[in-house]
């Protein structure tokens, strides 16, 4: 149930983000649950190979256990690729200047 909620946060963050700079919005929420869900999986498979070159123990079986260590890396693979989408986004922001005020108006002004 805890990963349902985080699951929506996530894609809700997003979902507000890409429509705050009038992106595809259900593209980036589900890609942002995409993310988590890589981050993830790229920590379990560091995990395993680290446990099966004896460098730390942790019971396999236990998937709950592997659950938690990979959670902060999920989330902080999603905080990362957010920072980057607002920051690239950011500096995409066209400002609309208003051209019919300036008629008559000096070129130099």
């Amino acid at each position: 149930m805890l990963g349902l909620l985080l699951i929506y946060f996530i894609g809700k963050r997003f979902y507000d983000l890409s429509e705050e700079y009038s992106q595809n919005k259900w593209l980036y929420a589900i890609l942002g649950i995409v993310i988590y869900y890589v981050g993830t999986f790229i920590v379990s498979i560091v995990l395993a190979v680290l446990i099966e070159f004896g460098i730390i123990d942790i019971d396999l079986e236990n998937s709950f256990v592997i659950g938690l260590i990979a959670l902060p890396f999920g989330i902080g693979a999603v905080y990362l690729f957010y920072i980057l989408l607002e920051k690239k986004w950011k500096k995409a922001v066209v400002v609309v200047k208003d051209e019919i005020s300036d008629i008559g108006k000096n070129i130099e002004d």
